[in-house]
């Protein structure tokens, strides 16, 4: 089974992947996979501004997230259909509902689930989550923990809080559709327990 778990940059993802596998025997894969994915490697670039100006295009940023994910398509087919569980922190929705709000085009919507789970194999998700949290205070997480950590510089994405206003709305759109499966808008690991089958 894989779950994923959504939400603009500071919603609290990472803590809900840590508590969730605290309570399950779940493995967990963090996308964008910065530490071993050359695309995602590529991407952050673009994101600190060391690409020109690559990141101009919700489309290319979107490729290189997407290719990252495809590398790790090995990992994610061993959970299809598996009685063990695959959390995921950002998935195919993350890249939906960030070139959406980008752009404000209704059919990159459709490209990027024909280009993810279409041309690139990837398997949708039994369980998406999206962790409401308000853009506002996603915002000042985001600025608390890049002021602690050096290393949780903001990029470019981070800093622009108009973007992650209308990636807000985008996910939520997204939930209420339903779009690429079922979905669940909580920040409660009872909640998502319940939805969930344990080994």
């Amino acid at each position: 089974m894989i779950i994923t778990v959504e939400g603009i940059d500071g919603a609290g993802k990472n803590t809900l992947v840590r508590a969730l596998q605290k309570k399950t025997s779940a493995k967990a894969l963090v996308f964008p996979r910065y530490g071993e994915s050359l695309h995602a490697q590529l991407a952050a670039d673009a994101l600190y501004g060391r690409m020109g100006d690559l990141t101009d295009s919700a489309y290319a940023m979107a490729t290189l997230f997407a290719l990252d994910r495809h590398g790790a398509l090995e990992t994610l087919n061993r959970f299809v259909d598996s009685p063990d569980l695959l959390i995921l922190d950002r998935y195919v929705a993350s890249n939906a509902a960030y070139s959406f709000a980008r752009t404000g085009e209704e059919s990159i919507i459709d490209w990027i689930y024909d280009l993810e789970f279409g041309r690139l194999g990837l398997p949708k998700p039994d369980l998406q989550v999206l962790l409401d949290t308000p853009p506002d205070t996603a915002s000042e997480r985001a600025i608390t923990r890049a002021a602690a950590d050096n290393s949780r510089e903001r990029d470019r994405y981070e800093r622009d809080s108009g973007l992650q206003q209308r990636t807000y709305a985008a996910y939520r759109r997204l939930a209420a559709e339903n779009w690429a499966g079922h979905w669940l808008i909580t920040s409660d690991v009872a909640d998502i327990l319940e939805h969930i089958t344990l080994p």
